[in-house]
């Protein structure tokens, strides 16, 4: 035992502790003596039977019991396991909720957190047989259930076919679960949030002018969102507060106090409530519509993502908002810490108003630079490696830093030892550049944003939709990409570029996402890159490499048009080494072997069933069918997402209609591409599992995504 004290050392007479330190050795105060020792040992073992024994009573329940014993527990009560998802957790909260949940069984407000517990989405349920327009009966009016809404109430109107909708329907009697039909007598739909809450802390808005600004740190047009509040009761049915959603103009105004404030989803600091006012702040006549505000006041469009301030401002107003977003992908205010790469090593802290440049410049070797807030850093940045250094610039963990780049970031120096890691940054309105003096470099992205198009006009579109984001000059080098959203890569056809979890965007399925280096002139095929390993990634553009080691559980959403001189919008020169597997790759692409890919696989099976229909029939499948079977499939079979323009927040989400084999390809069964591990396959199929245990006789349930 290390401690000062040995509790069994104290049970002694007081003459043997004596005469034992006695024996110690007089020159260092640090050393004890035999007896001390031997009873140090033997009260580290009873320390740790002691743990074992309480940890063995708190295993005994279910908040407390360490996470081997959730399934035992569990089986005590008769609790059915579900489909395995990794990344989602514990089902601790479900078996400690079962015994309540069978005693509510059927009700909505149980149904919702049953939801919850088993998804991990904020969830909203509805029972549709209470929305149907119905002839009133005397004796038990329903003034809730008018045939016509009183269009002078706002907020009815604005939930009308939203999971708040109170307004009366008449039936529809198609099949709920199909998710085609909703109000009907047996019908409960569950709604879902599968879009979080993302907050930013005192980020620096960006201004048109001294009164203009936007809440984005990159100038553009973003929603705002609700912070979630926890609910209070278990009886109590989700709310607008308890669900991530956009905020709109007329909620913000009627419900200020709900939204604006210290811990709430919207605050501008040193503005207190009573200043604000909610306006349309939309493009008019070359300006902003109700703009400037008066003198003293400030406007807040939460649907643009746009504030005015009646008064000029001459420094960046600080904002503390939320956006929405799907995962935990390209930096962002969350859990970061175990990603670091020198985490105990000594690391130089930067905040606004000091500049990156100066810490970059006065770095401890072996160090890192770790930017502490939110801040936007506008300013022409150069990293030179020294001879086998390790190297880190971070934003500090739950903290999302935005450099605004002059021009290049240029990495350049080192040797065959030396690493440069980039954590957690949001990187515009330049590229970074590995330049040809490296011979041998290992460069790490994590959760780094390098924006699509290296900067955003006002309305979200790209300002260089054709220039790249990452460019590798040098041979030998090793780039890792993980969680990362990117613009086009190109890269040295000696090096290495290993991207997973990540998006690569090069706007336009007719762009070049990877490929290698030099100019291309118009209707010439991009030089071949270097070697690739692409892995749950969402890559948009056409891509020319080299080597292909590996693609697995990606999407590839690439267009080679007439007179481009591409010969395939996926084109691999070495088709002998790699391979492709489980993912979407676009039709005539010229890749390495491909094990159940998509539409290939979707292909083949349904020639096949063609054949042995022939043959049944004593036919041949013609050649014109099976050109047939191939075009309808091809033009059946892709992925479609709910936006492909960066900064969206329903940014190159898969939307709830794709088709199965791609919505479900994966080698898991998870959804192909950058958010393979929501595993949101996984979460329906548990959430179904459970309604049919949970559901009341003669219920129905249908799942919606509300995002």
């Amino acid at each position: 035992m290390n401690g000062d004290r040995n509790p069994l050392f104290d049970l002694l007479p007081a003459i043997h502790r004596l005469r034992d330190m006695d024996r110690a050795a007089p020159t260092d105060p640090n050393t004890v003596g035999p007896l001390r020792a031997l009873l140090d040992v033997i009260a580290d073992t009873v320390a740790v039977l002691d743990e074992d024994l309480a940890q063995l009573y708190d295993d005994q329940f279910i908040e407390t019991c360490a996470p081997w014993a959730v399934p035992y527990l569990g089986d005590l009560i008769g609790y059915r396991s579900l489909h395995p998802a990794p990344g989602l957790g514990s089902p601790r909260a479900e078996v400690a909720n079962t015994i309540g949940f069978r005693r509510r069984k059927g009700t909505a407000a149980m149904l919702e957190q049953l939801a919850r517990d088993v998804t991990g989405w904020p969830a909203r349920v509805v029972e549709f047989f209470q929305l149907l327009t119905m002839t009133q009966f005397l004796n038990h009016l329903r003034p809730h259930s008018v045939l016509s809404p009183d269009l002078r109430r706002w907020d009815v109107l604005e939930a009308i076919d939203t999971p708040f909708d109170t307004t009366a329907h008449t039936p529809d009697v198609r099949r709920i679960a199909s998710g085609e039909g909703k109000h009907n007598i047996p019908n409960v739909g569950l709604f879902l949030w599968r879009l979080g809450a993302y907050r930013l802390t005192r980020s620096p808005a960006v201004g048109l002018d001294a009164q203009r600004w936007f809440f984005s740190p990159l100038g553009a047009n973003a929603p705002l969102f609700t912070r979630p509040q926890t609910e209070t009761t278990i009886t109590q049915l989700a709310t607008r507060m308890n669900v991530p959603a956009p905020i709109s103009r007329r909620r913000l105004r009627e419900s200020l106090a709900d939204y604006y404030g210290d811990g709430l989803s919207i605050q501008i600091k040193g503005v207190p409530i009573d200043q604000i006012r909610v306006c349309d702040l939309s493009d008019d006549a070359g300006g902003w519509a109700h703009t400037p505000p008066p003198a003293g006041a400030v406007a807040i469009d939460p649907v643009l993502g746009r504030l005015a301030f009646g008064d000029p401002q001459a420094d960046p107003p600080l904002v503390t908002f939320h956006y929405g977003f799907s995962a935990d992908l390209g930096g962002g205010e969350y859990e970061r810490a175990a990603l670091f790469d020198r985490p105990a090593q000594p690391a130089q802290a930067v905040a606004a108003p000091a500049l990156v440049a100066d810490a970059l410049a006065a770095r401890v070797p072996g160090g890192a630079v770790q930017i502490t807030d939110g801040g936007r850093y506008a300013e022409p940045l150069a990293l030179t490696v020294q001879p086998g250094e390790r190297f880190e610039l971070r934003s500090a963990n739950d903290r999302r830093a935005t450099l605004v780049l002059g021009g290049e970031l240029v990495i350049d120096g080192g040797d065959d030892t030396a690493e440069v890691s980039l954590n957690g940054l949001l990187v515009v309105g330049g590229r970074v550049r590995v330049t040809a003096a490296l011979r041998r470099l290992r460069l790490r992205l994590r959760h780094c944003t390098l924006v699509p198009g290296l900067a955003l006009n006002p309305d979200g579109t790209p300002t260089s939709p054709a220039e790249p984001s990452l460019v590798i000059e040098s041979g030998g080098v090793t780039v890792e990409v993980d969680h990362c959203i990117l613009g086009g890569v190109r890269w040295h056809d000696l090096s290495t570029l290993t991207v997973t979890d990540s998006i690569i965007d090069a706007t336009d399925p007719a762009g070049v996402a990877l490929s290698g280096l030099g100019a291309v002139a118009a209707g010439a095929l991009a030089p071949a890159g270097g070697t690739l390993r692409v892995e749950e990634c969402t890559v948009v553009g056409k891509v020319h490499a080299r080597i292909l080691e590996l693609a697995s559980n990606s999407i590839f959403v690439a267009r080679a048009a007439a007179g481009d001189g591409w010969p395939a919008p996926v084109l691999i020169d070495r088709r002998q080494t790699g391979c492709v597997r489980f993912s979407f790759v676009p039709d005539g692409s010229r890749t390495p072997r491909r094990f159940r890919c998509q539409p290939e696989l979707e292909v083949q099976t349904r020639t096949d069933a063609a054949e042995k229909e022939a043959q049944a029939m004593n036919q041949t499948l013609s050649a014109a069918r099976r050109a047939a079977i191939r075009a309808e499939v091809v033009a059946r079979v892709k992925p479609a997402f709910t936006s492909r323009r960066y900064h969206d927040p329903g940014y190159m989400q898969l939307r709830g209609r794709v088709p199965a084999v791609i919505r479900r390809g994966a080698d898991d069964e998870a959804a192909m591409g950058a958010f393979h591990d929501l595993y949101e396959p996984q979460r329906l199929a548990n959430l179904r599992v459970r309604l049919e245990e949970y559901l009341r006789v003669g219920l129905e349930a249908g799942v919606f995504p509300a995002t």
